[in-house]
């Protein structure tokens, strides 16, 4: 029977040995008493961190895997059946695939050669990610943002005109601090202010005390945003909106000037506004989402 074949089985075993020990007994009885190689019984015996539930990988599961697939000496097919593993106790393979991306990160870290890495992409689950990441594209290009009253501009203007920028930012300032070239539209509704604050983030992330969010595989803004059920990209497209509101653009070309002028002061954007759009559904703290108004804003993916 193939690795692959044997590795159908791990997931009703993984419900029988409910800690890491067991499961280390049990993959050396399988070698012992059983005859099974190292590479089957690690194959029924999957190698994640025993109890984990469907979609509960934690930064700790990765950094646990990449250091038993090391100190273990794995060989390539084994952590490929480990991988595919880890990518199956998502709850899809979008986020199969984001996992496997941390795994590959912290394998890196350990100074793991990239003939073992390579063992890690799964073009089946990649393929399914890419189908995923499609569909949800084009349901926001037709369904739109839509942004809980925590990012309502009321809430955003609160929390800016509040912070104290002689105390380190912290992530909640720095995601709202990445809408203010949007709000304030080139830093003249309140230049002073508005500068300061853009200091203050820069300064943090020139000191390490914050993250740069621009960087790749910055999990930790997406994990912080996606508890608002929002993704960076989101907020800026947010911002060039609130830009627009700030101002009371009630006529068109009026509008789309401010816009503009927001769109130019945004890192992510290169493209025309004949491009591809997404729709910000815009409300005002407190105002229920089904009388939200559609703005169609630039998006270059």
């Amino acid at each position: 029977m193939s690795l692959d074949e044997l590795s159908q089985y791990a997931p009703e075993l993984l419900s029988l040995l409910p800690d890491k020990v067991k499961r280390d007994q049990a993959c050396q009885r399988l070698q012992n008493g059983y005859g099974f190689s190292r590479e089957q019984a690690s194959v029924l015996v999957s190698i994640l961190r025993a109890g984990q539930s469907k979609g509960g990988a934690t930064s700790n599961s990765f950094l646990e895997l990449a250091q038993r697939i090391v100190q273990d000496n794995l060989s390539k097919a084994e952590v490929k059946v480990a991988a595919k593993s880890l990518a199956e106790t998502a709850p899809n393979a979008d986020v199969g695939t984001s996992h496997l991306s941390r795994l590959r990160s912290e394998l890196r870290s350990l100074s793991i050669s990239e003939k073992i890495i390579s063992a890690t992409f799964i073009p089946d689950i990649t393929c399914s990610a890419n189908k995923i990441q499609k569909e949800n594209r084009l349901l926001r290009e037709n369904e739109g943002i839509y942004y809980p009253d925590h990012f309502a501009l009321e809430s955003v203007n609160k929390r800016l005109l509040r912070y104290d920028v002689f105390i380190a930012p912290d992530i909640q300032a720095l995601a709202d601090v990445m809408d203010i070239p949007r709000v304030f539209r080139s830093l003249e509704k309140n230049e002073k202010r508005a500068r300061q604050l853009l200091t203050w983030i820069q300064e943090a992330i020139v000191s390490r005390v914050l993250k740069d969010p621009g960087k790749l595989g910055a999990q930790w803004f997406n994990t912080f945003l996606k508890n608002y059920n929002l993704l960076p990209s989101y907020l800026r497209k947010i911002g060039v909106v609130f830009a627009v509101e700030e101002h009371d653009a009630k006529i068109l070309s009026k509008a789309m000037t401010i816009a503009s002028e927001a769109l130019r002061h945004s890192s992510d954007n290169n493209t025309s506004s004949v491009q591809n759009y997404i729709i910000v559904n815009y409300r005002p703290r407190g105002v229920p989402y089904d009388q939200a108004i559609p703005f169609k804003v630039s998006d270059k993916n």
